[in-house]
Protein backbone atom coordinates (compact mmCIF):
# COMPACT_ATOMS: atom_id res chain seq x y z
CA UNK A 1 0.00 0.00 0.00
CA UNK A 2 1.54 3.72 -0.71
CA UNK A 3 1.40 6.31 2.10
CA UNK A 4 1.35 9.95 0.69
CA UNK A 5 0.99 13.14 2.95
CA UNK A 6 1.59 16.37 2.97
CA UNK A 7 3.11 18.56 5.97
CA UNK A 8 -0.80 20.26 7.08
CA UNK A 9 0.06 22.35 10.28
CA UNK A 10 2.65 23.45 12.53
CA UNK A 11 3.02 24.14 15.92
CA UNK A 12 5.40 25.12 18.57
CA UNK A 13 6.02 25.58 22.38
CA UNK A 14 8.43 27.24 24.58
CA UNK A 15 8.59 25.21 28.03
CA UNK A 16 10.69 26.54 31.03
CA UNK A 17 11.37 23.73 33.35
CA UNK A 18 13.99 24.48 36.69
CA UNK A 19 16.84 22.66 37.65
CA UNK A 20 16.78 20.69 40.37
CA UNK A 21 19.24 22.03 41.84
CA UNK A 22 21.77 25.07 41.15
CA UNK A 23 24.58 23.95 37.97
CA UNK A 24 27.08 25.45 36.09
CA UNK A 25 30.08 24.60 34.04
CA UNK A 26 33.61 25.88 33.56
CA UNK A 27 32.14 28.86 31.86
CA UNK A 28 28.19 29.25 32.41
CA UNK A 29 25.85 28.87 35.03
CA UNK A 30 21.77 28.15 34.79
CA UNK A 31 18.96 27.62 36.88
CA UNK A 32 16.55 26.60 34.41
CA UNK A 33 16.33 24.71 30.80
CA UNK A 34 14.55 25.71 28.08
CA UNK A 35 12.98 23.72 25.11
CA UNK A 36 11.59 24.31 22.59
CA UNK A 37 8.97 21.93 21.13
CA UNK A 38 7.09 21.38 17.79
CA UNK A 39 4.71 19.20 16.56
CA UNK A 40 3.88 18.55 12.72
CA UNK A 41 1.00 16.89 11.48
CA UNK A 42 -0.06 15.55 8.46
CA UNK A 43 -2.05 12.44 7.33
CA UNK A 44 -3.87 12.57 10.89
CA UNK A 45 -0.64 12.08 12.51
CA UNK A 46 1.74 14.47 14.04
CA UNK A 47 5.88 13.92 14.35
CA UNK A 48 7.63 15.49 17.54
CA UNK A 49 10.72 17.54 17.43
CA UNK A 50 12.84 19.87 19.82
CA UNK A 51 15.64 21.74 20.34
CA UNK A 52 17.27 23.12 23.60
CA UNK A 53 18.07 27.28 23.12
CA UNK A 54 17.03 30.63 23.73
CA UNK A 55 12.53 31.05 23.38
CA UNK A 56 13.55 33.56 20.11
CA UNK A 57 14.12 30.09 18.62
CA UNK A 58 10.24 29.81 18.32
CA UNK A 59 9.79 33.32 16.70
CA UNK A 60 12.41 31.71 13.86
CA UNK A 61 10.30 28.69 13.38
CA UNK A 62 6.81 30.61 12.94
CA UNK A 63 8.46 33.63 11.18
CA UNK A 64 10.59 31.94 9.28
CA UNK A 65 9.80 28.04 8.62
CA UNK A 66 6.52 27.08 9.14
CA UNK A 67 5.51 28.41 5.79
CA UNK A 68 8.54 26.60 3.97
CA UNK A 69 7.90 23.33 4.95
CA UNK A 70 3.74 22.98 5.18
CA UNK A 71 1.96 21.97 2.11
CA UNK A 72 5.76 19.83 1.03
CA UNK A 73 5.55 16.36 0.67
CA UNK A 74 6.31 14.35 4.31
CA UNK A 75 8.33 12.12 3.80
CA UNK A 76 10.38 14.73 1.48
CA UNK A 77 12.32 15.63 4.80
CA UNK A 78 15.93 16.56 3.05
CA UNK A 79 14.20 18.17 0.81
CA UNK A 80 12.38 20.35 3.60
CA UNK A 81 15.88 20.57 5.81
CA UNK A 82 17.56 22.50 2.52
CA UNK A 83 14.52 24.73 1.89
CA UNK A 84 15.05 25.84 5.49
CA UNK A 85 18.83 26.73 4.86
CA UNK A 86 17.83 28.54 1.94
CA UNK A 87 15.07 30.19 3.47
CA UNK A 88 17.06 31.66 6.16
CA UNK A 89 20.43 33.09 4.63
CA UNK A 90 19.43 36.35 5.03
CA UNK A 91 18.61 35.80 8.68
CA UNK A 92 22.00 33.93 9.35
CA UNK A 93 22.06 29.91 10.04
CA UNK A 94 24.48 29.22 13.24
CA UNK A 95 23.21 29.67 16.48
CA UNK A 96 19.57 29.67 17.50
CA UNK A 97 18.38 29.52 13.70
CA UNK A 98 20.40 26.12 13.23
CA UNK A 99 18.38 25.20 16.81
CA UNK A 100 15.40 25.91 14.77
CA UNK A 101 16.36 23.66 11.37
CA UNK A 102 17.26 21.48 13.79
CA UNK A 103 13.85 20.79 15.73
CA UNK A 104 12.00 21.19 12.61
CA UNK A 105 13.90 18.38 10.80
CA UNK A 106 13.91 15.84 13.69
CA UNK A 107 9.62 16.37 13.87
CA UNK A 108 9.97 15.39 10.06
CA UNK A 109 11.67 12.42 10.40
CA UNK A 110 9.80 11.77 13.51
CA UNK A 111 6.50 12.03 11.35
CA UNK A 112 7.50 10.27 8.25
CA UNK A 113 8.43 6.95 10.76
CA UNK A 114 4.77 7.25 11.86
CA UNK A 115 3.41 7.51 8.84
CA UNK A 116 4.95 4.64 7.93
CA UNK A 117 3.91 2.20 11.38
CA UNK A 118 7.86 2.12 11.59
CA UNK A 119 10.23 2.68 14.72
CA UNK A 120 12.40 5.67 12.99
CA UNK A 121 15.88 3.01 13.62
CA UNK A 122 13.74 0.84 11.09
CA UNK A 123 13.52 3.44 8.30
CA UNK A 124 17.02 4.74 8.34
CA UNK A 125 18.66 1.39 8.77
CA UNK A 126 20.55 -0.13 11.66
CA UNK A 127 23.83 -0.14 12.36
CA UNK A 128 23.62 -1.87 15.91
CA UNK A 129 20.59 -2.83 18.14
CA UNK A 130 21.99 -1.50 21.68
CA UNK A 131 23.48 2.26 21.57
CA UNK A 132 26.12 2.78 24.09
CA UNK A 133 26.03 5.39 26.87
CA UNK A 134 27.77 7.06 29.80
CA UNK A 135 26.42 9.39 32.34
CA UNK A 136 26.85 13.09 31.93
CA UNK A 137 26.51 15.68 34.66
CA UNK A 138 29.22 16.16 37.65
CA UNK A 139 28.66 20.21 37.44
CA UNK A 140 30.51 22.18 39.20
CA UNK A 141 28.09 23.38 41.76
CA UNK A 142 27.76 19.87 43.28
CA UNK A 143 29.10 19.45 46.44
CA UNK A 144 31.09 15.99 46.80
CA UNK A 145 28.35 14.05 47.91
CA UNK A 146 26.30 15.29 45.23
CA UNK A 147 28.44 14.15 43.15
CA UNK A 148 29.00 10.79 44.75
CA UNK A 149 25.19 10.09 44.54
CA UNK A 150 24.81 11.49 40.94
CA UNK A 151 27.98 8.78 39.94
CA UNK A 152 26.66 5.87 42.04
CA UNK A 153 23.46 5.88 40.79
CA UNK A 154 24.16 5.38 37.31
CA UNK A 155 26.57 2.87 38.57
CA UNK A 156 23.60 1.15 40.02
CA UNK A 157 21.70 1.09 36.76
CA UNK A 158 24.96 -0.54 34.99
CA UNK A 159 27.02 2.75 33.65
CA UNK A 160 30.48 2.01 32.64
CA UNK A 161 31.36 5.65 31.60
CA UNK A 162 30.89 8.61 33.54
CA UNK A 163 31.15 12.46 32.63
CA UNK A 164 31.39 15.05 34.97
CA UNK A 165 32.23 18.95 34.39
CA UNK A 166 35.91 20.51 35.29
CA UNK A 167 37.29 24.19 34.18
CA UNK A 168 35.79 25.29 37.51
CA UNK A 169 35.42 29.63 37.34
CA UNK A 170 36.55 29.85 34.16
CA UNK A 171 39.42 27.55 34.40
CA UNK A 172 40.79 29.24 37.73
CA UNK A 173 40.15 25.95 40.38
CA UNK A 174 43.21 23.78 38.92
CA UNK A 175 43.28 22.19 42.02
CA UNK A 176 39.75 21.25 42.98
CA UNK A 177 39.30 20.63 39.32
CA UNK A 178 41.66 17.70 39.98
CA UNK A 179 40.31 17.04 43.38
CA UNK A 180 36.94 16.01 41.86
CA UNK A 181 38.14 14.35 39.12
CA UNK A 182 40.11 11.70 41.84
CA UNK A 183 36.71 11.55 43.55
CA UNK A 184 34.82 10.83 40.93
CA UNK A 185 37.29 8.46 40.29
CA UNK A 186 37.28 6.93 43.99
CA UNK A 187 33.32 6.42 43.35
CA UNK A 188 33.24 4.53 40.46
CA UNK A 189 36.10 2.93 40.44
CA UNK A 190 39.54 1.51 38.22
CA UNK A 191 37.85 -0.62 35.66
CA UNK A 192 35.02 2.37 34.72
CA UNK A 193 35.59 5.23 31.93
CA UNK A 194 36.05 8.17 33.31
CA UNK A 195 35.55 11.64 31.25
CA UNK A 196 35.64 15.54 32.15
CA UNK A 197 34.56 18.35 29.97
CA UNK A 198 36.15 21.22 30.56
CA UNK A 199 33.83 23.40 28.18
CA UNK A 200 36.60 25.28 26.97
CA UNK A 201 37.76 26.69 30.27
CA UNK A 202 41.65 26.45 29.60
CA UNK A 203 44.47 27.86 27.77
CA UNK A 204 46.58 25.88 25.62
CA UNK A 205 49.29 25.20 27.85
CA UNK A 206 47.39 24.84 31.05
CA UNK A 207 44.72 22.08 29.39
CA UNK A 208 47.85 20.84 28.50
CA UNK A 209 49.27 20.68 32.35
CA UNK A 210 45.56 19.51 33.62
CA UNK A 211 45.66 17.02 31.00
CA UNK A 212 48.99 15.90 31.69
CA UNK A 213 47.66 15.29 35.48
CA UNK A 214 44.47 13.49 34.62
CA UNK A 215 46.16 10.80 32.55
CA UNK A 216 47.55 9.64 36.01
CA UNK A 217 43.60 9.63 37.06
CA UNK A 218 43.16 7.73 33.89
CA UNK A 219 41.00 9.93 32.63
CA UNK A 220 40.30 8.85 29.00
CA UNK A 221 37.84 11.64 27.73
CA UNK A 222 38.96 15.20 27.57
CA UNK A 223 36.28 17.12 25.97
CA UNK A 224 36.74 20.84 24.99
CA UNK A 225 40.12 21.52 26.82
CA UNK A 226 40.03 25.01 24.92
CA UNK A 227 37.54 26.65 23.27
CA UNK A 228 36.10 24.64 20.48
CA UNK A 229 37.13 27.69 18.08
CA UNK A 230 40.42 27.31 18.89
CA UNK A 231 41.20 24.61 16.22
CA UNK A 232 44.59 25.15 16.97
CA UNK A 233 44.74 24.50 19.90
CA UNK A 234 42.71 21.67 19.96
CA UNK A 235 45.26 19.92 17.90
CA UNK A 236 48.05 21.00 20.30
CA UNK A 237 46.30 19.51 23.42
CA UNK A 238 45.29 16.73 21.30
CA UNK A 239 49.08 15.85 20.42
CA UNK A 240 50.38 16.12 24.00
CA UNK A 241 47.90 14.41 25.98
CA UNK A 242 47.12 10.69 26.21
CA UNK A 243 43.49 11.56 26.64
CA UNK A 244 41.28 11.54 23.93
CA UNK A 245 40.56 15.34 22.75
CA UNK A 246 36.63 15.95 21.69
CA UNK A 247 34.80 18.57 20.77
CA UNK A 248 32.03 20.04 18.04
CA UNK A 249 28.71 20.39 20.18
CA UNK A 250 28.53 23.55 18.67
CA UNK A 251 28.76 22.79 15.14
CA UNK A 252 25.72 24.41 13.03
CA UNK A 253 26.91 22.96 9.67
CA UNK A 254 28.26 20.39 7.96
CA UNK A 255 31.55 22.44 7.14
CA UNK A 256 31.95 23.08 10.68
CA UNK A 257 32.77 19.79 11.07
CA UNK A 258 34.76 19.33 8.11
CA UNK A 259 37.14 21.94 9.74
CA UNK A 260 37.07 20.70 13.58
CA UNK A 261 37.91 16.45 12.14
CA UNK A 262 41.34 17.17 12.10
CA UNK A 263 41.79 18.61 15.28
CA UNK A 264 39.85 15.96 17.58
CA UNK A 265 40.16 12.15 18.68
CA UNK A 266 36.56 11.76 18.24
CA UNK A 267 33.43 14.34 17.10
CA UNK A 268 30.71 15.01 18.57
CA UNK A 269 27.06 16.68 16.88
CA UNK A 270 24.20 17.36 18.07
CA UNK A 271 21.28 16.78 16.31
CA UNK A 272 19.64 19.58 17.98
CA UNK A 273 21.86 22.02 17.34
CA UNK A 274 23.43 20.67 14.09
CA UNK A 275 20.61 20.87 11.66
CA UNK A 276 18.30 17.36 12.67
CA UNK A 277 18.98 14.14 12.49
CA UNK A 278 19.23 15.20 8.60
CA UNK A 279 22.86 16.78 9.05
CA UNK A 280 23.64 14.78 11.79
CA UNK A 281 23.75 11.44 9.76
CA UNK A 282 25.93 13.29 7.57
CA UNK A 283 28.41 14.62 10.74
CA UNK A 284 28.53 10.83 11.31
CA UNK A 285 29.62 9.63 7.65
CA UNK A 286 32.27 12.93 8.03
CA UNK A 287 33.57 11.39 10.44
CA UNK A 288 34.06 8.31 9.17
CA UNK A 289 35.83 9.52 5.95
CA UNK A 290 38.32 11.02 8.59
CA UNK A 291 38.80 7.97 10.64
CA UNK A 292 37.01 9.14 13.48
CA UNK A 293 34.05 7.87 15.82
CA UNK A 294 31.12 10.14 16.56
CA UNK A 295 29.46 10.52 19.75
CA UNK A 296 26.15 11.93 20.10
CA UNK A 297 25.70 15.46 22.54
CA UNK A 298 23.13 14.99 24.95
CA UNK A 299 19.04 14.97 23.90
CA UNK A 300 19.31 11.60 24.44
CA UNK A 301 15.65 10.77 23.13
CA UNK A 302 16.54 12.51 19.74
CA UNK A 303 19.88 10.90 18.89
CA UNK A 304 18.83 7.11 20.32
CA UNK A 305 17.42 6.24 16.97
CA UNK A 306 19.88 7.98 14.54
CA UNK A 307 22.63 6.87 16.75
CA UNK A 308 21.33 3.04 16.22
CA UNK A 309 22.01 3.79 12.01
CA UNK A 310 25.21 5.29 12.73
CA UNK A 311 28.35 2.49 12.22
CA UNK A 312 31.07 4.41 13.53
CA UNK A 313 29.45 5.44 16.71
CA UNK A 314 31.03 6.00 19.83
CA UNK A 315 29.00 6.37 22.14
CA UNK A 316 25.51 9.04 23.01
CA UNK A 317 25.89 11.21 26.41
CA UNK A 318 23.04 10.35 28.79
CA UNK A 319 22.84 14.17 30.00
CA UNK A 320 21.08 14.66 33.65
CA UNK A 321 19.36 17.52 32.76
CA UNK A 322 17.66 16.40 29.68
CA UNK A 323 17.30 12.95 31.12
CA UNK A 324 15.08 15.07 33.35
CA UNK A 325 13.22 16.66 30.86
CA UNK A 326 12.31 14.11 28.54
CA UNK A 327 11.09 11.24 31.21
CA UNK A 328 9.11 14.31 32.59
CA UNK A 329 7.55 15.31 29.03
CA UNK A 330 7.64 12.26 27.32
CA UNK A 331 5.95 8.54 27.45
CA UNK A 332 7.68 6.20 26.30
CA UNK A 333 11.62 6.78 27.07
CA UNK A 334 13.95 4.50 26.75
CA UNK A 335 16.04 2.52 29.95
CA UNK A 336 19.03 2.79 30.42
CA UNK A 337 19.48 -0.42 32.39
CA UNK A 338 23.24 -1.65 31.57
CA UNK A 339 24.71 1.36 30.67
CA UNK A 340 22.81 1.35 26.97
CA UNK A 341 19.51 1.70 25.40
CA UNK A 342 17.55 -0.04 22.50
CA UNK A 343 15.91 2.28 20.28
CA UNK A 344 12.88 0.58 18.31
CA UNK A 345 13.08 -2.40 20.80
CA UNK A 346 9.19 -1.67 22.07
CA UNK A 347 8.33 -1.14 18.12
CA UNK A 348 6.52 1.89 18.77
CA UNK A 349 6.51 3.81 15.47
CA UNK A 350 8.91 7.14 14.92
CA UNK A 351 10.68 8.28 17.94
CA UNK A 352 8.33 5.94 20.26
CA UNK A 353 7.43 8.96 22.16
CA UNK A 354 4.45 11.15 22.95
CA UNK A 355 3.97 14.22 24.86
CA UNK A 356 2.18 14.59 28.19
CA UNK A 357 0.24 17.70 27.44
CA UNK A 358 -1.22 18.60 30.48
CA UNK A 359 3.07 18.16 32.15
CA UNK A 360 4.29 20.49 29.19
CA UNK A 361 1.33 22.93 29.43
CA UNK A 362 2.34 23.35 33.05
CA UNK A 363 6.02 24.93 31.61
CA UNK A 364 4.69 26.77 28.96
CA UNK A 365 5.97 30.41 28.95
CA UNK A 366 5.18 31.20 25.34
CA UNK A 367 3.00 29.79 22.44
Amino acid sequence: MTVTATVESLHVQVLDIPTDAPEADGTLAWDSITMILVRVHGGDTTGLGWTYGAPATAQVITGHLRDTVIGRPAFDVPAANEAMSRTVRNVGRPGLVAGAISAVDIALWDLKARLLGLPLVDLLGAARHEVPLYGSGGFTTYTDRQLAEQLAGWAEQGFHRFKIKIGESRGSRERRDLERTEQARQVVGDDAALYVDANGAYTRKQAVRVGQALAGLGASWFEEPVSSDDLTGLAHVRDAVTSDVAAGEYGYDLPYFARMAPAVDCLQADATRCGGITVWLRAAALAQAHGLQLSGHCAPHVHAHAAAAVPNLRHLEWFHDHVRIENLLFEGTLDPAGGLVRPGHSGEPGLGLAIRTETAERYRVRA
